[in-house]
């Protein structure tokens, strides 16, 4: 991710679970500091500072959604079907988005 990036935040513990809004990336990706710290719940001891292994971004609020956008609305949208969200055994935290993705879940947030 480079700094000005658009991102779709998900609401993965909600409720219907979705995607809610659109924020962008305001820092560059750098160590995940829990990884890193072994009282973190989050340590992974394979990761190093020479080999950090798992990064963050810092990211900053554009808007929210006027409707959120549920997984459940996502897979009915033909045009969605073939997202990464969709495919199993897909991690959630970070995944690349096409512009016609993005533009498709805009749409339906507005």
């Amino acid at each position: 991710m480079e700094i000005g990036d658009l991102v779709l935040f998900y609401h993965s513990n909600s409720q219907p679970p979705g995607v809610a809004g659109i924020a962008k990336v305001v820092r560059k990706a750098y160590p995940d500091s829990f990884a890193l710290d072994p009282k973190s719940k989050y340590f992974d001891p394979k990761a190093s500072e020479e080999n950090p292994i798992w990064v963050m971004v810092d990211l900053g609020f554009v808007a929210k959604f006027k409707n959120l956008v549920s997984l459940y609305d996502i897979r009915k949208v033909t045009d969605l079907q073939d997202m990464l969200l969709l495919k199993k055994g897909m991690r959630l935290s970070i995944q690349p988005i096409t512009k016609k993705h993005f533009t498709k879940i805009q749409e339906l947030g507005s």
